[in-house]
């Protein structure tokens, strides 16, 4: 029994406090991706995508001046139709770095995408926000800044992302600088920046430029957008505009093709890959023109759906396999990959949940994603973003940086030293190499139970939503947010203050 305690000490030291060793600010693998398809249908996906580039093409609208960028760069444009004579999209790519920094306002936390590293950022956009206590509920502006704290805490999420809900008891045209200021102010983790109007881009950067200088942006990246083309084969002002903003200041694109099959793409798999490819390398090569060497992640978000009422599917068959093939095929290309993550269409934290998310992000992390959005708090198809949901899905995500190291077989983990000590029929719990690794020999989970069904009554019988539950309401409690130079500080609030003052509200 005093054993059974003296756990259970630990682990909730562990849960008030988080790890006891500070985690690295991004996953570094050492286990080889998953190679799903063969060369032979690699080749035939690769051809598709460049077919619907030259003889199909992308229609990019409302934004002139992307089609002036186009003709310049000797592209072949009708109206509002731009075809990519064969193989200029993938030249144009060439100077996409295949790996880069993204600088926090920590330098501790900056994070490396791409190469063999792979980053988890928080969900992204959903207006409704669900917890135990309120249920389902308009995302808010102290609900933002709860996400953004608890995202800043758990040390298997790298990076803060930026519409970690919508608070969407601010005006609309005024609550990107609210979340940007709260990103920058509550943690010191990588973020991402807006990108629904130019002009709120823009307020992004320069927010940026107060955090971080001028001169130290010109070189590097510090703020990523991430934008999604209007699936099929439409790329619109939001997208060019958002390329322009970001990438034409040397900052970072993450441009995702959206596509539910049978709506947006073919019912068959194998075609809405290949048209995620073609809108997303359309893009990227966009990119490039705008500033060759800026970075630039491809992504792709791929769902089934129901046929019967239109519903996307999460964590089913369809999907996991695109995954593994975007992988392969952003390899070949040589640029980061942002897929996947941990996606459900269930309400709430069940086994549904559980089950799709798994599936989803199993598949991601195999398939050699290198920046996963989504990877936690993902509800209803993305439309909520759950607390306990966030904290359950950060619990199995830590279990992903123990797989990504792979598996020693150096002279301690094959233990010769254990079997000379320790008897044929005798046990291993007390030997010298037992109590040497005993703190770093397994990953235990945070929020899983593994007591006696006895000890699980005692203490209350709670499942892993209560037991997330009242972990989030702690950390809250136990939060402190990290030092920042206090002038720099003012100085994003006089120009979020400036910015405002001469807006009117709007709520649409």
């Amino acid at each position: 029994m005093r054993q059974s305690s003296s756990r259970r000490q630990r682990r909730d030291r562990r849960t008030s406090s988080g790890p006891a060793v500070a985690a690295p600010a991004y996953i570094t693998r050492t286990i080889p991706y998953y190679e799903f398809l063969d060369e032979e249908a690699l080749v035939r996906i690769e051809r598709q995508a460049d077919w619907l580039l030259e003889e199909n093409g992308i229609e990019f609208r409302d934004d002139p001046k992307a089609l002036e960028i186009w003709k310049s760069a000797g592209a072949d444009v009708q109206g509002t139709r731009v075809r990519l004579p064969n193989g200029m999209a993938r030249e144009l790519l060439k100077t996409a770095p295949s790996e880069f920094t993204q600088h926090a306002r920590n330098p501790a936390r900056s994070v490396k995408i791409g190469g063999k590293n792979t980053v988890f950022a928080p969900v992204y956009g959903p207006p409704f926000v669900r917890c135990l206590d309120q249920g389902r509920r308009y995302g808010t502006l102290d609900d933002l800044k709860n996400l953004v704290k608890l995202t800043y805490m758990l040390p298997s999420l790298h990076h803060s992302g930026h519409v970690t809900c919508e608070p969407c008891d601010t005006p609309v045209n005024k609550r990107h600088m609210d979340m940007l200021l709260a990103h920058f102010t509550l943690s010191d983790k990588p973020v991402l920046g807006a990108i629904t109007e130019q002009s709120r881009a823009e307020d992004c950067v320069a927010m940026a430029r107060i955090v971080f200088g001028e001169a130290f942006m010109q070189d590097n990246c510090v703020i990523m957008g991430n934008v999604n083309t209007n699936s099929p084969l439409l790329v619109d002002k939001v997208v060019t505009q958002a390329i322009q903003t970001y990438c034409g200041n040397g900052q970072g694109i993450v441009v995702v093709p959206f596509i539910l099959s049978g709506a947006m793409g073919p019912v068959t798999t194998a075609a809405s890959v290949a048209q995620a490819m073609a809108e997303g390398m359309a893009c990227g090569a966009f990119s490039q023109v705008v500033r060759p060497g800026a970075p630039f992640v491809l992504g792709n978000f791929l769902s089934s759906m129901s046929l019967k009422s239109g519903a996307p599917t999460f964590g089913m068959p369809e999907p996991v396999m695109s995954n593994y093939a975007v992988g392969q095929l952003a390899r070949r290309l040589g640029v980061p990959l942002r897929c996947g993550g941990s996606l459900t269409a269930s309400k709430i934290p069940d086994a549904q949940a559980a089950f799709e998310s798994a599936d989803s992000m199993h598949s991601t992390f195999l398939a050699g994603a290198h920046f996963v959005l989504h990877s936690a708090g993902w509800l209803e198809g993305g439309l909520v973003t759950g607390y306990e949901k966030l904290l359950q899905d950060a619990d199995r995500l830590g279990a992903y940086q123990v797989m990504a190291a792979g598996m020693s077989t150096d002279e301690n983990a094959l233990a010769q030293d254990a079997y000379r000590e320790v008897e044929p029929a005798g046990h291993f719990l007390g030997c010298a190499h037992t109590l040497a690794n005993y703190e770093t020999a397994f990953y235990e989970a945070q929020l899983s139970n593994s007591e006696s069904f006895e000890q699980w009554s005692d203490e209350g019988s709670k499942d892993s939503a209560v037991r997330a539950n009242e972990r989030w309401k702690q950390m809250l409690k136990d939060y402190e947010a990290p030092a920042m130079d206090v002038a720099q500080r003012e100085a994003l609030e006089a120009y979020v203050d400036e910015r405002k003052s001469g807006m009117e509200d709007a709520w649409y």
